[in-house]
């Protein structure tokens, strides 16, 4: 059974998270802090961690950022800021997903589930595979990237975003289709989330994110040239 850390300074909050959950079929754990949000997480293995953002004692993105040190448990932040910046910040950190408060406890649940899915199937062995593009590789099997032979630091949406791109080079991929995809739910009509994470890869790519071309109106497309090709 999967197990989720719900990490929130409002008791009505981890209630209700809790109760979906478990519905759900979910074991729960909870913290009422950052500061124990990291002390947990080094003890115990989640499946998901479901973390606040406004929090005392260590907020949200610093608890993400030492979990980060040891684990990859895959956190979905919550927060009642929807600025971009903010969205940026937290995926900077290494937060998987980001959920704007007042939220839809069903949709969470979704977002919950398609993390666990995704992480169970990127877990799985598979033949080693790279692919280069001028100066940049992409080893999908090391889940590494290298800019010019230097080892791009990526968030691990990045990495999922990137190499779904490469594996549809040449394609147009809507915003709906790279929401569902790489994600892993349905598209609720709010594509912030990928902007943000398209203007962080773009970022970590540095000359290579001339590969990410926008279709306005469309999404967008990889345009690299594989070097066997």
């Amino acid at each position: 059974m999967e197990k989720i850390l719900i990490v929130d300074d409002e008791q009505k909050i981890r209630e209700m998270i809790k109760k979906y959950a478990e519905f759900e079929g979910y074991k729960t754990d909870e913290a009422n802090d950052g500061m124990e949000a990291v002390l947990k997480a080094r003890k115990f293995n989640y499946d998901v961690i479901i973390m606040d953002i406004m929090m005392p004692d260590l907020d949200g993105f610093s608890a993400v950022k030492e979990i980060r040190k040891t684990k990859n448990t895959p956190v979905i932040m919550l927060s009642a800021r929807g600025e971009e910046y903010d969205r940026i910040h937290g995926f900077e950190v290494g937060a998987d997903d980001y959920v704007v408060k007042p939220f839809s406890p069903k949709e969470l649940m979704m977002r919950v589930a398609a993390l666990i899915k995704r992480s169970k199937i990127s877990g799985g062995a598979e033949p080693h595979e790279v692919l280069k593009f001028e100066g940049l590789t992409v080893d999908f099997t090391g889940r590494l990237v290298y800019v010019d032979g230097v080892q791009a630091e990526m968030t691990p949406k990045e990495y999922d975003l990137l190499f779904y791109f490469v594996r549809n080079s040449g394609i147009a991929l809507t915003r709906e289709r790279l929401i569902t995809e790489v994600w892993g739910y349905d598209f609720y009509g709010d594509d912030r989330t990928l902007d943000s994470h398209i203007k962080l890869l773009r970022k970590s790519l540095g000359d290579y994110a001339k590969f990410i071309v926008t279709l306005r109106g469309v999404g967008y497309r990889f345009d690299g040239v594989r070097e066997d090709q």
